[in-house]
């Protein structure tokens, strides 16, 4: 019976001091659960240390084990993008080579995977069960504060949109034409996922910032991933433009109405429009300053929905071409795709 096979990416940037040690663990759990058929994809994202030499180092005399490189730092999106490409696998897993999620979370994930019609499955530590340890204050509350900002522009229950540590069906995965550069691409999997009508589960994940596997060296420092958190917050804008333009319009002009009402009242004690614009000039310029935003902010929402409706339309068609063209070349399996995206 043929078993499914899991293609493992492992992105790996200057991570000279651990990528042996843990690419050993990844190894080792491949062995040990073999109900599975395993290959794993290390991309040396145009390292400046040894990372590339160790690793091709380690993929010597494994076979299931391969290293992609790219020669400059072109980001997480691209390098998951390049590891996309050529990735086999009937079932897809990102995962961080510092194991601040232990290897475990892999079988979690593909468990729900299997037991399920879902097409992504997210290990997320803010889920019900899900937990972190050592991580830094600051940087937990930015986490969670633009994974709920994301999730509510989302429009569903997902707690963290922007993990990497991740399962996907593979045929569902290939089918998506991906833009992001850099880790921008999770949320926007998630986006596209989510037009397509696809199942998005999470299961409970440990987030562990004691690095044990890494002797306590952490690969990303604070600055960036400040930057990363503010960049995957502003993604909500995609998800949803109403929050940014028509509601904020909307408020607008709400308050330009009370203005309104306020400056007749005003006319009507001091007998005139003029005297009433010479005694409280501010509320007029107020009231007129209200209304012109808001009525340009509810008309960059429409034409904002607009647009995204429009992108939602042509990524539909656009998909569908896709699998036909896929089915034509000969790149799936006797109609897989049909079968797994219906």
């Amino acid at each position: 019976m043929r078993r499914p096979l899991v293609s493992l990416i492992v992105p790996a940037y200057n991570e000279a001091e651990t990528i042996e040690r843990n690419l050993g663990e990844l190894h080792k759990y491949t062995l040990e659960h073999q109900e599975y058929a395993w290959e794993i994809i290390v991309v040396n994202d145009g390292s400046t240390d040894e990372t590339g030499s160790i690793a091709r180092g380690f993929a010597g005399g494994r076979p299931t084990v391969r290293v992609l490189e790219h020669r400059v730092n072109f980001k997480l999106g691209q390098a998951l993008r390049y590891a996309f490409g050529v990735a086999k696998g009937d079932y897809v897993v990102t995962f961080d080579s510092d194991l601040s999620y232990s290897v475990d979370h892999i079988g979690l994930m593909l468990a729900k995977l299997d037991s399920t019609d879902a097409k992504v499955v997210v290990a997320s530590p803010y889920a019900e069960g899900g937990t972190t340890t050592n991580v830094p204050f600051v940087r937990r509350v930015m986490s969670r504060a633009a994974n709920w900002f994301l999730s509510l522009a989302a429009k569903g229950d997902l707690t963290t949109l922007t993990g990497m540590v991740r399962a996907y069906d593979g045929v569902f995965l290939r089918s998506l034409n991906l833009k992001a550069m850099d880790a921008e691409i999770n949320p926007e999997i998630i986006y596209k996922a989510q037009l397509l009508r696809a199942l998005i589960l999470e299961v409970p994940a440990h987030l562990d910032w004691t690095f044990h596997h890494t002797g306590g060296t952490r690969r990303q420092g604070p600055f960036r991933i400040s930057r990363g958190v503010l960049s995957n917050a502003l993604l909500a804008f995609v998800f949803r433009p109403f929050m940014f333009f028509v509601l904020p319009g909307l408020i607008l002009v709400g308050l330009t109405l009370i203005g309104l009402l306020t400056i007749g009242i005003r006319i009507g004690q001091e007998g005139s429009v003029a005297a009433a614009f010479s005694a409280y000039p501010m509320a007029f310029l107020a009231t007129l300053l209200g209304a012109i935003l808001g009525a340009q902010l509810v008309g960059m929402g429409v034409m904002a929905m607009q647009s995204k409706r429009y992108f939602e339309e042509l990524f539909h068609l656009g998909t569908s071409v896709y699998r036909e063209q896929r089915k034509l070349t000969g790149t799936t399996r006797e109609g897989e795709i049909d079968q797994r995206l219906a």
